[in-house]
């Protein structure tokens, strides 16, 4: 495929173009065109985006769920893996959060560059701001109130309810592995249709992602280019494009960070998988993943891998990895809180940072990687319903979109990185671990001992040695018991060769 037929490449052309076509319409007072026709298919872009979240939790959720057949036979395997999926998860976004806040990227714009930012949604702000303030009143269990819905629909109606339909999706998902197969199979079919929809319906979405990312980036660099008198100052433009490295280099550093003290640490202390033959072993399906930025299409050759390379089992391999191309999601959950408080900064939504904001982003970027989709884009979805939990515009996406697709390469290598590094440590806490190669080989001799065939030596000499074919009365007769299968079909080309030599 050519590179401009590729998808990433369009939406940087289109964040590239977006800000060329930004400074030119401030420059020649184009705002109110951009405004009028070119504005709306951002707006446009976005609706899809949020259109798409539920459907997409939902089905992911419970398809993931309810497809554990043998979750009562591998119930315990099952409770470890999940267990220590969400434990990974929860300490990515922890890592993710002290970096931004190290770093402070969206700290780097001028305050004048993010009071302008601020301006574009001051009615959502205030919206938010009010809403905040109620939030502080409430008993310190509402949160777990808030979490169960007391109507499906009423959840399912706003992307801000998000926890309530995760709580609901899992279930769902629970109560249709506890019913019988005759009645579960038709359901979980059902729902398997639908995430295969949704999926095909996200990469439709993303199609407009170069178009919708041109519109976005020229809103804001119109209303950023443009001051309060109407004239243009374009320096503000480049402050943002310098805070936007400031972004990418915290995303990096939290994902090194996750790698080399989380998986690495946890293989070194359960396992007995040396790190250099692990990274070894993985390294076909950690290159997939950066090209494809998606954990569903490396799934087969991390399995590949990880049963022919790393040594784990067919059970563990089988029950572990997909479950985790659904619910591990840790470098996704790391670059959304980065993400979000990264915007958080930059718009100057002071609620969004604190101490009970940055817990929520964590609860919610856990919760929502679970029902991540493991396909291309999908990661900007969830991170537009974390920035409404924390009460900022899900419009400040557009800030990020244009560095998205390298970023997103990047945490779908980790991600895979966490699939093979979590089944190795399940393989050997359940002695299916076999470092030296693919544990399914047979053991029974040395590799390179050849199975040797019983042979008759009088039968073998007189089948291998070629002799005249007597004719008439002289043809000796055979014995029934020595009369070989098939041998009344021989043809006579394959007379005097043994049975392996025959045409």
């Amino acid at each position: 495929m050519k590179w401009y037929r590729q998808l990433h490449w369009q939406i940087i052309l289109g964040m590239v173009l977006g800000l060329i076509f930004g400074i030119i319409a401030a420059k020649f007072q184009w705002s109110e065109f951009a405004n009028d026709w070119i504005v709306p298919f951002g707006d446009i872009f976005m609706n899809l985006l949020k259109l798409i979240a539920v459907p997409l939790v939902l089905t992911s959720l419970v398809a993931g769920v309810a497809s554990l057949s043998d979750f009562k036979k591998l119930s315990r395997m099952g409770g470890k893996t999940i267990g220590l999926y969400i434990a990974t998860t929860a300490v990515a976004v922890t890592i993710g959060l002290l970096v931004v806040n190290v770093i402070d990227p969206g700290e780097r714009l001028p305050e004048k560059t993010r009071e302008a930012l601020k301006a574009q949604h001051q009615s959502t702000a205030t919206n938010k701001t009010e809403t905040a303030v109620e939030v502080d009143k409430r008993g310190p269990l509402q949160p777990l109130i808030d979490m169960v819905p007391d109507n499906f629909f009423g959840s399912a109606s706003s992307n801000s309810n998000m926890l309530q339909l995760v709580f609901v999706s899992l279930l769902i998902g629970v109560a249709l592995v506890q019913v019988n197969q005759e009645q579960r199979r038709p359901v979980l079919s059902l729902f398997e249709g639908l995430q295969a929809v949704v999926i095909k319906l996200v990469n439709m979405i993303m199609l407009m992602a170069p178009l919708g990312v041109f519109a976005l980036i020229t809103k804001t660099i119109t209303a950023l280019a443009v001051d309060a008198d109407g004239n243009t100052d374009l320096s503000q433009v480049g402050e943002i494009l310098g805070a936007l490295g400031f972004y990418c280099l915290a995303v990096v550093i939290g994902l090194l960070l996750h790698i080399g003290i989380v998986y690495i640490g946890l293989l070194k202390l359960l396992t007995p998988v040396k790190v250099g033959a692990f990274f070894k072993a993985i390294a076909p399906a950690q290159l997939l993943a950066f090209s494809t930025s998606s954990s569903g299409a490396t799934l087969p050759v991390t399995m590949r891998q990880c049963r022919e390379k790393l040594g784990t089992s067919k059970e563990t391999t089988s029950f572990v990895l997909p479950l985790g191309a659904t619910i591990n999601m840790d470098g996704t959950a790391l670059y959304q809180a980065v993400a979000a408080v990264f915007i958080a900064q930059a718009y100057s939504v002071p609620e969004a940072l604190t101490i009970g904001s940055q817990l929520t982003i964590i609860l919610t970027a856990v919760m929502a990687s679970i029902g991540t989709a493991a396909v291309p884009g999908a990661g900007i979805i969830m991170l537009v319903i974390i920035l409404q939990a924390v009460g900022v515009s899900g419009e400040g996406v557009a800030l990020i979109l244009g560095v998205d697709r390298i970023l997103d390469m990047l945490r779908t290598t980790t991600n895979v990185t966490g699939d093979a590094a979590v089944c190795a440590i399940i393989a050997n806490s359940e002695n299916q671990l076999n470092p030296e190669g693919n544990p399914d080989r047979p053991r029974n001799r040395r590799p390179n001992q050849r199975r040797r065939r019983p042979q008759n030596k009088s039968a073998g000499e007189n089948r291998n040695q070629p002799k005249e074919e007597p004719t008439g009365s002289n043809r000796p007769r055979r014995k029934p018991g020595n009369r070989r299968p098939g041998s009344q079909n021989r043809r006579p080309g394959n007379q005097g060769k043994p049975p392996s030599q025959a045409d």
